[in-house]
């Protein structure tokens, strides 16, 4: 049965429900590093903000915000913790594939409990067999950010028929009953995001519980809910997108910190006992600044295509699809030089274990290197669009 709908909050509201959580994100920050996962304070002040049903549908008491909202949130948590946004931003993702799913999956998974969360790994490195109306899933999924807070999964899967010979690439929805974590997370950044391995053996999946890829690649869809624009939008774009609003959030934070010592510090080995005294200094925030607002402005002009697009009930062309995986890895890759530079301009005190900002250098360069934002495999897809050869050589069929 499901929730009653409710009217989503603004965008501005839903942005200062985050900034409300940063303090206490701030103070549980090297918890979750330590422990290698979100403290549960953390996820039920999230819970309690309604930050974690962005992208559920309005039918299950969801917001369904478009991806502009869903980014402005992520960005403004990771000015506090960049694992906590993370994860924030990848179950809210995955809620929204939900959303794309036929109506009886959507009750499967929201009807029972409309808070129920969602994790999720594309990837379909597993193996099945045909049984009756559904496949019998067994298999292994690297990274599932989330995951240890999360009640369902949706799993990348190869679909079979009777004879066992591949006709698809499938999504399956899984419940975490079914499925077993193996504690595999260990990295220099993003320590929190609790990113384990899942583990299926011989689980049945119903076939109304998987979605084709390449259909979705194609904005083909199975929800029947087409009235609901957030559900229309361009599947790879969004999923690449929404990865880049941590990086916005913690440039953004890194710039702030360096702004904030700077009239306390002196340049060693310098005639100025205070930063904000040198030019080079200046110079380097001023830098950091523009660096980290190229991120944003690059982020807000591909979620404004994706939203305006989806309103329109449209489907983005190839060109805007690239483009919008080329703005993707353009921002990132300018949200680390943006830390990169503040941190230059602060001094190697930056690295010091105390210093908030060693943590956002780990985080932003490790999340930062996500196979499906790599700036340059992303530019090359954009630069094959452009010159009109992406169908003669084309390097992926995520777009």
């Amino acid at each position: 049965m499901s929730a009653v709908a409710v009217d989503a909050p603004s965008k501005q509201d839903l942005v200062e429900r985050a900034e409300a959580l940063k303090p206490l994100l701030s103070r549980n920050a090297a918890e979750a590093e330590e422990t290698r996962r979100i403290p549960d304070e953390t996820i039920a002040a999230v819970k309690e903000a309604g930050l974690f049903k962005l992208m559920t549908p309005r039918r299950f008491g969801g917001y369904e915000v478009p991806f502009d909202t869903k980014l402005a949130v992520s960005a403004k948590l990771a000015e506090a913790c960049g694992s906590t946004a993370w994860v924030v931003t990848l179950t809210n993702v995955c809620g929204w594939m939900v959303g794309l799913s036929c109506d009886q999956a959507q009750q499967d998974i929201w009807g029972a409990n409309p808070d129920a969360r969602v994790c999720g790994v594309l990837a379909p490195t597993s193996q099945t067999r045909r049984e009756g109306a559904g496949l019998r899933v067994t298999g292994r999924w690297g990274y599932a950010s989330g995951s240890l807070h999360s009640d369902w999964a949706v799993l990348g899967v190869p679909v079979v028929d009777e004879a066992g010979e591949p006709v698809d690439q499938g999504l399956a929805l899984i419940p975490m009953s079914d499925l077993a974590i193996e504690d595999t997370w260990f990295v220099a950044g993003m320590k929190g995001t609790g990113s384990n391995t899942l583990v299926a053996q011989d689980v049945f999946v119903p076939d109304h519980r998987i979605v084709s890829v390449p259909a979705a690649i194609n904005n083909q869809y199975p929800t029947e809910h087409t009235g609901e624009a957030v559900y229309r939008s361009s599947f790879i774009p969004a999923l690449a997108l929404v990865l880049a609003g941590p990086q916005v959030g913690m440039a953004r934070a890194a710039v702030d910190l360096v702004i904030e010592k700077a009239p306390k510090r002196q340049i060693a080995y310098t005639i100025f006992t205070r930063q904000t005294d040198s030019p080079a200094f200046q110079l380097q925030v001023s830098d950091a600044a523009m660096l980290a607002d190229t991120a944003l402005l690059h982020v807000e002009r591909a979620a404004r295509d994706i939203d305006e697009t989806a309103a329109r009930g449209e489907v983005m062309d190839y060109v805007a699809r690239a483009r919008v995986r080329a703005d993707t890895g353009w921002a990132i890759r300018k949200a680390r030089e943006a830390i990169d530079t503040a941190i230059s301009a602060n001094g190697a005190s930056s690295f010091a274990d105390v210093s908030p900002l060693q943590r956002l250098w780990r985080d932003a360069n490790t999340a930062g290197r996500h196979a499906v934002v790599l700036p340059s495999v992303n530019q090359e897809v954009y630069g094959k669009a452009l010159l009109g050869i992406a169908y003669e050589d084309n390097i992926t069929p995520l777009i």
